[in-house]
C-alpha cells in the first residue's frame, strides 16, 4: 500500500475508542537501512488545528490492528513493544 492511499485516514485507537488525527496531518519515522516506515507522530493542536502545541502521540507501525476503507485502528496497548 502507498502511503498516499492512506493519507486521509483517520487513526483510531481501539483500547480507548478515541479519535487520535488523521494520517495526512502526521509525521513519518523512517528506518534509513530499509526505507520501512516505523512509526507515525501525531502532533497536539490547538486553535481549530492551525498550531501545534505540547505533546507528541508516536504510533509504532506494529501496534496498527487494521488499515481499512476509512480508517487505521491501533491499539495503545502495544505502543510501547
Amino acid at each position: 500500500m502507498r502511503f498516499r492511499d492512506m493519507s486521509d485516514k483517520e487513526i483510531i485507537n481501539v483500547s480507548e475508542g478515541k479519535r487520535l488525527g488523521v494520517l495526512g496531518q502526521t509525521d513519518l519515522e523512517i528506518n534509513e537501512e530499509n526505507g520501512q516506515i516505523e512509526a507515525f507522530i501525531i502532533p497536539s493542536y490547538k486553535w481549530f488545528g492551525l498550531v501545534k502545541e505540547g505533546e507528541e502521540t508516536k504510533i509504532n507501525w506494529k501496534s496498527i490492528r487494521k488499515i481499512g476503507e476509512d480508517m487505521i485502528m491501533i491499539d495503545t496497548e502495544l505502543m510501547d513493544s
